[in-house]
């Protein structure tokens, strides 16, 4: 048994441009305050409009709370609702003091019927209060990027201090979005749940009607207050190609999805993440002294040109053990879009076995002493390079 050497990692930044990206203005009227056209990954930005500027966001405040409630698990937990936690105005699911209710049945009830009672009663079963589950809100809307935005209700109700951006929603979503139960349930039309004081069955239908009317369309959430205006978020998928399109207080939001939601799957193409990579990783305790490596598969990124820029990192372990079998993974390769965000991850894998080496007596107890020696016979060559 060998002792085990903590691997060294070698890191690469390549950067691969090819200019700048440029795109045709949409050939739509937008209505919005605010908008953006968003890639669901890379958060590539399509399109925007006053994509920055501070608005109030309604209902789609929810997307924040749901993940959270999600995030915190005990999805099964049964609660038991209290007068203080559905002491709140505005689109109800009809919750009452008394009622038994799921907390994954909570967030049915917030993300379709976009009920603020649900989503109260979520704060108070993740956090024990509102106050403590806004301070949870904003310090996961830092975590995740949302610069320009500020929580203080659970349920989207309006506040002076309740802010975000279209751009800070589309970054929200996007993380949102990589949760399957929160994309199972945004993108559910009906669904029959049960609670109450006896519980019994009822019916709820998503208030986002796009899901029935346009094709891909696989969420997200709809928002409504005098104050916000009618705002809209939602996600529509087509040959793996996701876009998020936030709209802020806009009285033609469906229209206006739906002709910047068909800009952007037009405008936006397939390509593939190529990178000529001539990688080797050393062994330890074999006659082979490296192995060739590459990716395990070439990524798909999709772009708004034909000439992608972005950057990749390759993170490789620089010594392997004996033996080391084709096809085993010693590293990965990170693509990055021009923004920084993370595209794709990629495993690195051996193109070759190398087999571990062993004296024809059957014992190998130099073989500690030949592996020390290799390690040796390296740091003293990069001593000697440097």
């Amino acid at each position: 048994m060998y002792k085990k050497i903590i691997s060294l990692f070698l890191a690469l930044i390549l950067f691969v441009s090819a200019g700048t990206v440029s795109y045709s203005a949409p050939p739509v009227t937008d209505s919005a305050k605010a908008s953006i056209l968003m890639i669901k990954g890379s958060n590539e930005v399509i399109y925007a409009k006053n994509p920055d500027k501070k608005l109030s966001m309604a209902s789609t405040t929810k997307i924040m709370t749901a993940v959270l409630t999600i995030e915190n698990g005990n999805l099964d937990r049964e609660i038991t609702v209290t007068d203080k936690m559905v002491r709140v105005e505005g689109t109800s699911s009809g919750l009452l003091a008394g009622d038994k209710i799921d907390v994954k049945t909570l967030l049915y009830c917030m993300m379709l019927q976009s009920g603020n009672d649900a989503a109260n009663v979520a704060a108070y079963a993740v956090s024990g209060s509102i106050e403590k589950f806004v301070a949870l809100m904003n310090k996961k809307a830092r975590e995740i990027g949302m610069k320009n935005t500020h929580f203080a209700t659970a349920s989207g109700l309006d506040a002076d201090d309740h802010y975000s951006t279209a751009y800070d929603m589309a970054v929200l979503t996007s993380y949102a979005m990589n949760i399957p139960l929160f994309a199972e349930i945004s993108s559910t039309y009906q669904k029959t749940v049960c609670y109450g004081n006896p519980k019994y069955n009822r019916t709820i239908t998503n208030h986002n009607k796009l899901l029935k009317s346009y094709e891909g369309m696989i969420g997200v959430k709809t928002g409504f207050t005098k104050k916000s205006g009618r705002c809209l978020i939602t996600a529509a998928e087509r040959d793996g190609l996701t876009l998020i399109c936030v709209t802020l207080d806009d009285w033609s939001d469906w229209t206006d999805h739906e002709k910047l939601l068909d800009y952007g799957f037009n405008a936006v193409k397939k390509t593939d993440l190529k990178l000529d990579l001539k990688l080797k990783a050393d062994v330890v305790g074999s006659k082979k002294r490296s192995v060739d490596v590459k990716m395990k598969y070439v990524p798909e990124f999709f772009i708004l040109n034909k000439n992608p820029e972005y950057s990749s990192k390759v993170e490789i372990q620089h010594f392997l053990y004996a033996p080391v079998k084709k096809g085993e993974t010693v590293g990965k390769v990170l693509f990055y879009s021009k923004n920084g965000s993370e595209i794709s991850s990629v495993p690195l894998v051996s193109y070759e076995n190398a087999d571990l080496f062993v004296k024809a007596d059957n014992t190998n107890k130099n073989d500690r002493k030949f592996s020390l020696k290799r390690l040796f016979d390296f740091f003293k060559g990069e001593k000697n390079a440097g």
